[in-house]
């Protein structure tokens, strides 16, 4: 469910409305990577905080915990709201981390490739190819070492036909 920013804003408290402020896109991309996995354990940790306080203020409203305060609470509206703004924010910076983490790995696979295309080429040039593998006089016909059949395919086949009938036939009366 999409949410506006002042949503947001009403859900949290002044530090949480910084954090998810910075999970935001313009402000999300331009935090170096130190920073990314600080803010997202942070995050986190609010998270799993606000979840807990869901859950004990579910459980106060339905009289299976005793009430934190005086009283049980009547409803759990604005801890759900809290839970939830906390959740789309930790979802957006584990996109960006992962996002970033394909893209070393894009750059890394293009520098090995690199790397080993340059060490191939340096191979060519040092050294020539002893042992290679080059048609030089062109392909020439093998002959097979199997010795040639002097029986006909198709009297193979007879053969075998009349052998089945013939037991058939022993087998039938």
């Amino acid at each position: 469910m999409a949410m506006t920013r002042k949503e947001e804003a009403r859900a949290l408290n002044a530090d949480e409305r910084e954090l998810v402020e910075k999970s935001h896109h313009p402000a999300l991309q331009s935090l170096p990577d130190a920073e990314l996995s600080h803010l997202v354990k942070l995050v986190r940790e609010r998270r799993e905080k606000a979840k807990t306080q869901a859950d004990r203020r579910r459980r106060e409203m339905r009289g299976k915990a005793a009430p934190k305060g005086a009283a049980p609470s009547k409803e759990d509206g604005g801890s759900k709201l809290k839970l939830a703004v906390l959740a789309m924010a930790v979802r957006r910076l584990n996109g960006e981390v992962e996002r970033r983490n394909r893209m070393a790995a894009s750059v890394a696979l293009v520098a090995s490739a690199q790397k080993a295309l340059a060490m191939k080429q340096a191979a060519e040039k040092t050294s020539p190819a002893l042992n290679s593998r080059h048609a030089h006089e062109g392909m020439r016909a093998v002959a097979s070492q199997r010795r040639q059949d002097l029986i006909r395919p198709m009297e193979l086949g007879r053969l075998r036909k009349a052998a089945s009938v013939a037991q058939a036939k022993r087998d039938g009366r």
